[in-house]
């Protein structure tokens, strides 16, 4: 892949975290794709796990924004880096602001690993 489309299969996974749409996202991931919460120890190793920490972050606030991005790309390993602007609404109309990074390894097009660097409280509980 090239440095732009890494960018856009991130973008890609992004928009439907923001959007809500599991669906997209399980066509950025591999099927064996390992998600991890590096900062609080969160270790998913199923698509169905991670279908289930989406739900629960999405189940959890009135919306999620990721915005801000910042790339650095190693196209020669299938590897990209996103430093990003997170916004966690709740229900009462509050707001949690993070920085947060994220690390992913690309196979054929897809994430076989995306690690997770979340300042703050943990929104992406496995369970």
């Amino acid at each position: 892949m090239t440095r732009h489309q890494m960018i856009e299969l991130v973008e890609r996974y992004f928009g439907a975290v923001d959007g809500e749409d599991f669906a997209v996202i399980a066509g950025t991931l591999a099927p064996e794709c390992i998600f991890s919460v590096e900062t609080h120890s969160v270790l998913l190793a199923s698509r169905t796990e991670i279908e289930t920490m989406f739900r629960r972050l999405w189940n959890d606030h009135a919306a999620v924004s990721h915005r801000d991005f910042v790339y650095v790309a190693d196209v020669d390993e299938g590897r990209i880096a996103a430093r990003f602007q997170v916004v966690n609404t709740h229900a009462d109309g509050s707001e949690t602001r993070k920085s947060n990074c994220n690390f992913f390894e690309i196979k054929d097009g897809r994430f076989t690993r995306v690690a997770v660097y979340m300042a703050g409280d943990n929104t992406l509980t496995s369970g």
